[in-house]
């Protein structure tokens, strides 16, 4: 790659010229010799030493994203769709920004802490930590800081979220299934922390409503790890006659639960009602069309993006802690029982 020495050479002026125009210094350089630097660059296909033009300014320009998933699951995690659509939202906003983005996904929060406290970046966004987890990050890491999806700890720590109003999520979903007359529900999730907790609680809450008890008989949970999934699957499955109705905690588990069953002659939704929550593709795409809550992965990275670029400028936050609403979205996995 051609140097700036080469190229003010070649145009005869002084190698701080050159640096000035590339650096957008073209106060005390003349059109002229501002047009023949940017033919050269074109030209040569000059790429600016970000480390360097940014050192001078004191700060990286990059953001950090901070991923921590389930250290159960075999799965590539940026596979699952909502991981997939948030980086991408969190990218390209970062982008716009004029930052740049630097991904590190973990299952371990020794290792996240670890490569974190050795980045130079202006801040971070973090997703899919759990309220002890939150609270080591916080402790450990001074940057401006933003996390997704997260739930907290009473600590004294000031945290800055983006999420969604899971409980009340999970409350509406349970009283459509209630509305459609289904008492014996099962729940489905592979933990009880965090979102799929909240989701829980808004479960119980609506049963609780409707004067129908809650029973931990029907907490079902399925194994993401490749070897256990088949036959905590299979568990499920066993049982399904003791219920009318599934709520499956993701789009994700209800279309593997839709497919095993419809598999083994289980008629969807006349034999059993399956509800799932995100309608991501994979809730989009299965057949009978899948009820479910809408959320919205790119907003949410949107968001994450915007908040922590004002805590990097240093600006107020109006709102620390921010709840998107689900959406129902009805389609043909609920059979109603008293029409």
């Amino acid at each position: 790659m051609i140097t700036i020495k080469e190229m003010a050479d070649i145009i005869g002026v002084s190698p701080t010229t050159v640096s000035n125009v590339i650096h957008g210094k073209t106060k005390e350089v003349s059109k002229e010799t501002v047009e023949k630097v940017n033919e050269l660059l074109e030209k040569y296909h000059y790429i600016p030493n970000m480390n360097a033009r940014n050192l001078a300014k004191k700060y990286s320009k990059i953001v950090g994203v901070v991923f921590k998933y389930n250290k159960s699951t075999d799965n590539n995690f940026v596979q699952d769709p909502f991981a997939g659509e948030i980086l991408g939202a969190i990218e390209k906003q970062v982008r716009k920004h004029e930052y740049y983005t630097m991904i590190y996904l973990s299952e371990d929060l020794d290792d996240i802490l670890r490569f974190v406290s050795t980045w130079n970046v202006d801040g971070l966004i973090a997703v899919g930590f759990w309220p002890d987890e939150c609270h080591l990050m916080k402790k450990s890491i001074t940057k401006p800081m933003v996390f997704v999806d997260c739930y907290f700890n009473e600590d004294g720590f000031d945290y800055v979220n983006v999420g969604l109003k899971d409980k009340e999520g999970g409350y509406e979903l349970t009283r459509y299934l209630i509305q459609c007359g289904h008492k014996n529900i099962a729940f489905i999730t592979d933990c009880m922390i965090s979102v799929y907790k909240a989701r829980y609680e808004g479960h119980k809450e609506a049963l609780e409503e409707a004067g129908i008890p809650v029973s931990e008989q029907n907490l079902l949970y399925l194994r993401p790890n490749q070897k256990e999934f088949e036959t905590s699957i299979e568990n499920v499955f066993k049982r399904y006659r003791e219920f009318s109705a599934m709520f499956c905690v993701s789009d994700y588990y209800a279309a593997k639960i839709m497919n095993y069953f419809i598999d083994r002659g289980v008629k969807l939704p006349d034999d059993i009602s399956i509800v799932g929550f995100d309608d991501n593709l994979i809730g989009q795409s299965v057949r009978p069309g899948l009820t479910t809550m809408r959320q919205n992965p790119s907003q949410k990275g949107y968001l994450a993006v915007e908040q922590l670029i004002k805590l990097i400028d240093q600006m107020e936050i109006e709102e620390t802690n921010i709840q998107m609403t689900a959406q129902l979205i009805i389609r043909n996995t609920v059979k109603v029982l008293n029409p």
